[in-house]
């Protein structure tokens, strides 16, 4: 049986693909933060890129963002105008032979987070699972709630 080229992740990418998006990922996310784009709509935005995707061939790779200020679509726009700029950047900060052509595409899993949060807030849904439906409180505890006021003065 022949070894396969590539371990998969949970999601069943492979990890290389991964590690490659990751890296094209924040090459973006500092090339962005920086400033470096003569653009209005992209300098008075903070934008979050939450994913990069990239084909198996490295070619091509799809860029997920979301902007603070909720407008995506012209974010989204103004990213395609200069994706071959950002391409020539995200280039000089890889080590690939190949560096993808970039599309960018608004991210929408913090709008299925959202309803989701939206969905566990009725309270018929709150009531079953024992937790809070006013703003603010929440029926779980983080890790922080459960240790005790940490001040230093001990």
């Amino acid at each position: 049986m022949p070894m396969p080229r590539s371990t998969p992740d949970a999601q069943g990418r492979p990890i290389r693909l991964q590690r490659i998006g990751e890296q094209v990922r924040h090459a973006l996310a500092e090339i962005i933060a920086r400033g470096d784009l003569r653009d209005d709509i992209i300098n008075r935005t903070i934008i979050s890129v939450s994913e990069v995707r990239v084909t198996p061939d490295l070619r091509h790779a799809t860029v997920f963002v979301k902007a603070s200020n909720g407008d995506d679509e012209a974010v989204v726009k103004a990213l395609g105008q200069h994706r071959g700029w950002l391409r020539g950047e995200v280039a000089k900060r890889l080590a690939t032979k190949y560096t993808p052509d970039l599309s960018f595409r608004r991210d929408e899993s913090f709008d299925a987070g959202a309803r989701i949060d939206e969905v566990l807030r009725r309270p018929e849904i709150a009531r079953d699972l024992g937790t809070p439906t006013k703003p603010g409180e929440r029926g779980w505890q983080s890790l922080a709630d459960t240790m005790g006021d940490d001040d230093g003065d001990d």
